[in-house]
């Protein structure tokens, strides 16, 4: 199918709807071969549970739900600080009890059946907090309990209410914002000199350090009837330009809805807008918002305003009869309780749901995560501009949520970066004839969650649609070299504060030395000396459902990360200011000692640093072996990434010899650190000293 041809409204959401399910299925059947075939300590380590907790209280949250405040077990921890863990607000968790280590299966299974699921809604360093699903206020804990992270079934369904929308819309109703965006009409035309327009041409700006590239996003953004993408490689100041677009829009009395893939990205909107002293409103859990965006938050409003006030009586009163609940022996009086409790609840819900359609429909400014924006909050609610921002990181199906109460979208993000993660490898859509449904619409062939929507409009109406921000305030401009020939057209220009900044120039002391005066470091490991290993290569570590999957690591190249560390430690650098990211989870694991030695520094895999970004990066790609395999290190989405964290000094490790064989922009990366980089290559002998 070319992207150029519209594409049928029904067929889409028809092909949508089943891969989200078959994407959902192995997220589900993932979770549980995990929480099966390994203990409860072995989940912690990989970040995808927390055992050992006690719950330390129990109260009445927002929507009347039940939440529980667990903090570690006084017998297990002496710091009463929780472990590292994975655990983020958002996610979906069991809390059951912790089965013992002998505990068979069968066992396993009972505790969890007994279990309760709930929503994270606070992650602090001493206590996280659960809000319990529906019907689960009346389970009773005894002991140890554990959390352990489940399939996200909400967003799924979230995603897959607005599919069957879109799927049952009739022609009739589609509004030209859905046709453009389908490709049944094109996008009305822009001036192609907006400065000279009477609509934007003269803009009061409000943030006057805003640079060229950036004001005419916004012009574009503001002038565009349905659609506008706003293109920001790394460091270019994408949220800053979103926060004046915004802005621009108040100014002219237009209702925005403004959504992001995660909390963290919505809160970072939030907090930048705060300081402007517009009213605005963050839908969502109050859990993990940083506390400088919970005034604006609908949890504490509700609490704050008048409408509050009478709510917060009846949950005074839910608390107290969660109280006695504990008090009491008999089960007569139990009962008794939980029924107040249930009418109580009814009461709440609507008392706060009034509450609520209140603050919202009074809001000209409205923030959710992209799943979020299809809470009851929102419901019926309508907005003249949706912003979507990191839309490059988005399922498709998540955007659509908010776009259908909307007349215009503008998306900003990277496609050129990470697209989101996808667990069901198997694009292939498998059709499943529910109840032999003849009018079902047919499935596109080849499409796939990858293909976000800043792509697909992208390949739909061409570079008309878009406007890319070209001055990046990260990185050096070597650092910055390479990235921009291959992947931005030679467009990107390092503002002149970064061009040339090093770590030896950073604001503390910090040696002069051949590594704090390099900006792009290439030790290359090519000679066959610093093999990779697979994790299947581990005889206690039998695949089923391993934590690492097939990863791969490289011990002697884990050795050398290690070196550089404490090179640049011993010549004054902070560990704070400095990451070390590869691809591959086990490498992760090989290099956990660092963060002993280290305090501060900071490890995470490529796709987790996406966003981020520190003084010095080391990137360790692992793959060394005499076929010249790279697996997905040959994604260049993925390399794009790594090599645009840093911003004055950027170390890359690893074997040109296997690496240059994985692909032409490999090939070209190699290339490119042999002629440009400070080329060292390592001692086997002195690794192994270390």
């Amino acid at each position: 199918m070319s992207p150029k041809e519209p594409i049928d409204v029904p067929s889409f959401a028809s092909t949508q709807l089943a891969l989200l399910d078959q994407e959902l299925q192995s997220e589900i059947q993932e979770t549980s071969s995990l929480v099966s075939n390994h203990s409860p300590t072995g989940l912690q380590r990989a970040g995808l549970a927390i055992t050992n907790l006690t719950i330390s209280s129990q109260r009445t949250g927002l929507g009347g739900k039940t939440v529980l405040e667990l903090s570690p077990n006084s017998a297990t921890s002496s710091t009463g600080e929780l472990p590292e863990h994975g655990i983020r607000t958002g996610d979906i968790v069991l809390v059951a009890e912790q089965p013992a280590g002998s505990a068979k299966k069968r066992e396993v299974k009972e505790l969890e059946r007994k279990g309760a699921r709930g929503v994270v809604t606070k992650v602090q360093r001493a206590a996280v907090n659960v809000a319990l699903d529906e019907g689960k206020d009346e389970v009773v804990f005894a002991g140890r309990v554990w959390m352990v992270k489940l399939a996200d079934e909400v967003t799924y369904r979230r995603m897959n209410q607005t599919m069957e929308k879109l799927q049952k819309m009739g022609e009739a109703e589609y509004s030209s914002f859905i046709r453009v965006l389908f490709g049944l009409s094109s996008p009305s035309p822009v001036p192609q000199d907006l400065t000279a327009s009477d609509e934007v041409g003269n803009i009061e700006w409000i943030d006057l350090t805003l640079n060229d590239s950036q004001k005419d996003a916004i012009r574009f953004a503001l002038a565009s009837r349905e659609v506008a993408l706003i293109h920001g490689p790394p460091g270019t100041g994408k949220t800053h330009t979103l926060i004046e677009l915004i802005l621009q829009m108040i100014k002219r009395d237009q209702r925005i809805l403004v959504c992001g893939p995660s909390n963290i990205s919505v809160d970072n909107i939030v907090e930048r807008l705060s300081p402007h002293k517009i009213p605005i409103l963050r839908l969502g859990h109050p859990a993990r918002l940083l506390p400088s965006v919970l005034n604006h938050s609908l949890d504490v409003l509700t609490q704050t305003s008048e409408a509050g006030a009478i709510v917060k009586d009846v949950r005074a009163e839910m608390d107290a009869k969660q109280a006695s609940i504990k008090k009491t022996k008999s089960g007569k009086e139990r009962k008794a309780i939980y029924t107040d409790l249930k009418e109580l609840r009814k009461e709440y819900r609507e008392r706060e749901r009034r509450c609520v359609s209140n603050l919202v429909g009074g809001s000209k400014v409205v923030l959710a995560t992209l799943h979020g924006a299809g809470g009851f909050q929102l419901r019926n609610e309508q907005f003249d501009v949706v912003i979507i921002d990191e839309a490059s990181q988005a399922l498709e199906a998540q955007c659509w949520v908010p776009l259908l109460s909307a007349k215009k979208a503008v998306c900003a993000g990277d496609h050129l970066q990470l697209p989101p993660t996808i667990k069901s490898l198997n694009s292939k859509v498998k059709v499943k004839s529910k109840g032999g449904d003849e009018n079902a619409a047919p499935v596109i062939r080849g499409m796939t969650l990858e293909t976000t929507l800043f792509d697909r409009l992208l390949a739909l109406h061409g570079p008309s649609i878009k406007r890319m921000l070209t001055t990046q305030y990260r990185m050096h401009e070597k650092i910055m070299r390479f990235p921009s020939d291959e992947l931005y057209d030679s467009e990107l220009i390092a503002a002149d504060a970064v061009k040339a900044r090093l770590l030896k120039d950073l604001e503390y002391d910090v040696e002069n030395n051949e590594d704090t005066t390099e900006p792009v470091i290439f030790i290359d490991t090519q000679g066959g000396d610093f093999p990779e290993r697979n994790e299947d290569d581990d005889k206690e570590n039998p695949k089923k459902g391993s934590l690492h999957g097939e990863s791969k690591s490289n011990e002697m190249e884990a050795a050398l990360v290690r070196l550089h560390v404490k090179q640049l430690v011993e010549a004054g650098v902070r560990p704070e200011d400095i990451a070390v990211v590869t691809p591959y989870n086990a490498q992760l694991a090989a290099l956990a000692s660092l963060k002993e030695k280290f305090p501060g520094i900071e490890l995470g895999s490529v796709d987790g640093f996406q966003g981020r970004e520190k003084e010095a990066v080391i990137v360790s790609l692992v793959r060394s072996n005499p076929d010249g395999e790279v697996g997905f290190l040959g994604e260049k989405r993925r390399l794009n990434v790594a090599m645009t964290r840093p911003k004055r000094s950027l170390t890359v490790i690893g074997d040109s010899e296997t690496v240059k064989r994985g692909s032409k922009f490999l090939k070209k990366w190699m290339e490119f650190l042999e002629e440009n980089a400070d080329l060292r290559y390592p001692d086997v002998a002195e690794v192994n000293r270390e």
